[in-house]
């Protein structure tokens, strides 16, 4: 597609010599004598590029441009000016103006400063473009919730991402999707334009953690040739993910409380202070308040770490985030395998919601990422399944509840009698009756609803 150039002068020979020039190069061409003209060609052609004289009959380039990007910021603005007026060129492009030919025009340096703008331009878009997708696909929205506990995690997680907590810590168990809601904190949050770091503190050996958090000059050790920066000053602006906190060893453990408490680091070797504005987002599937006390993990650290603690339930104490998981799951695969698969079957979705998924939102993702590859109809059915009833999976919730007691009361028949006990007790107060069944509220919902107990029946 053809670009298109407004070219904006009060000199009618420039604009006939453009106006000729500028096809033969392959581009559209628009042509304007004054500001306001220009301003109206502009909004009606929405030109790729204008060409805009510093000297206008009623108004001044300069004060056109800004007007122009605030408009369009993508748009590429070259300044045309005479010899005599290279300052008020380099004023413009203080303002925002790509680049600024001088009058006469050299016709192959303009040819080649409308290609470089364009380009830039071009690329611009599609750093953009990708930018926005990324946003989009790390943002709250990618995240499927339904669960009264999520919800209330994800209204948490959107205030503290808003706000300007620059260290926040993320609790739960391994596959919970820690590191999916630190994405979403730093694309909700003003940092989303600028860098993501993240780094897996266990899959980095101890006397290399150091050098890859705080960098090193040169010289620091033996093959420290050449000074380098380490992710803490690479993430400036942004927010640095660090997760398995719990494994760091207690020296860094102090390092990195006075890098938290002050913001400043020396990299390895060094002996200057250098600043740094990020957010610290931290992740670890253990109770580091356990650890603190056994002292594995330092308690200033965990107190410095805890201003803004996020706990994520584990899978099974939140069931009603099972089945729109899996769909989820199922719909973004199918688009990569093409299978036509659109949901499961009514037998799976009875085995995806009495298994325990230990593995939590990574295994269940898993699972149907395997059943997708197997599956040949429209549902994921039981046989494709990696935890579905067989041999040595007695253990399993997906196995038939069996009768276990002298009167024949199945397991399922028990569960809806300690239910009903417990809710009897409470008074019908499902909080509390959670309490005495030592699970969740959302837990306990689920199987109220799973079992039809009708609650006025149980406090009558």
């Amino acid at each position: 597609m053809r670009k298109k150039i407004l070219v904006v002068d009060d000199e009618k020979l420039v604009r006939w010599s453009l106006s000729r020039k500028l096809p033969e190069w392959g581009y559209d061409v628009v042509e304007a004598e004054s500001g306001s003209e220009a301003m109206k060609a502009f909004e009606r052609e929405s030109p790729d590029l204008v060409i805009l004289d510093i000297n206008l009959p009623d108004t001044m380039g300069t004060e056109l441009l800004p007007k122009m990007k605030k408009a369009r910021p993508g748009v590429q603005v070259i300044m045309a000016t005479a010899y005599g007026s290279i300052d008020s060129a380099v004023v413009a492009m203080r303002l925002g103006a790509y680049d600024f030919i001088t009058k006469p025009v050299d016709n192959l340096k303009l040819q080649n400063t409308l290609k470089n703008a364009l380009e830039a331009a071009s690329l611009k878009s599609e750093i953009a473009f990708y930018k926005e997708k990324e946003k989009k696909s790390f943002g709250m929205g990618h995240i499927v919730v339904k669960s009264e506990s999520m919800r209330k995690i994800m209204e948490m997680t959107e205030i503290i991402a808003k706000s300007e907590a620059s260290i926040v810590l993320l609790q739960g168990e391994s596959g919970t999707g820690k590191e999916l809601l630190a994405q979403a904190i730093h694309y909700l949050s003003r940092r989303r334009d600028r860098v993501f770091l993240a780094i897996n503190c266990s899959a980095i050996p101890e006397n290399l953690l150091e050098s890859e958090l705080f960098g090193y000059e040169k010289g620091a050790f033996t093959d420290a040739k050449e000074q380098k920066k380490g992710q803490v000053e690479l993430a400036e602006g942004g927010t640095l993910f660090l997760d398995e906190i719990s494994t760091l060893s207690l020296p860094l453990q102090a390092k990195l409380l006075r890098f938290l408490e002050t913001m400043t680091f020396k990299r390895v070797g060094g002996l200057k202070d250098i600043d740094v504005d990020l957010r610290v987002v931290t992740a670890t599937n253990q109770d580091l308040d356990s650890e603190a006390k056994a002292g594995r993990f330092r308690r200033d650290l965990f107190f410095r770490l805890n201003a803004c603690p996020i706990h994520i339930p584990p899978l099974r104490e939140r069931p009603e985030d099972i089945l729109p998981l899996a769909r989820y799951f199922i719909l973004r695969d199918d688009i990569r395998f093409r299978k036509g698969v659109i949901g499961l079957s009514p037998e799976a979705e009875r085995l995806f919601l009495d298994y325990e998924w230990p593995g939590n939102v990574r295994e269940l993702k898993n699972a149907v990422e395997r059943a997708m590859i197997f599956e040949t109809g429209s549902h994921i059915t039981a046989q494709h399944l990696p935890f579905r009833p067989g041999p040595g999976a007695a253990a399993q919730k997906t196995q038939p509840a069996q009768p276990i007691d002298p009167g024949g009361k199945s397991l399922r028949g028990m569960e809806k009698a300690m239910l009903l006990e417990a809710l009897r007790k409470a008074g019908g107060n499902q909080s509390e009756a959670a309490r005495i069944l030592e699970t969740t509220r959302d837990t306990l919902r689920y199987k109220i609803k799973k079992y039809k107990i009708s609650l006025p029946d149980v406090t009558n």
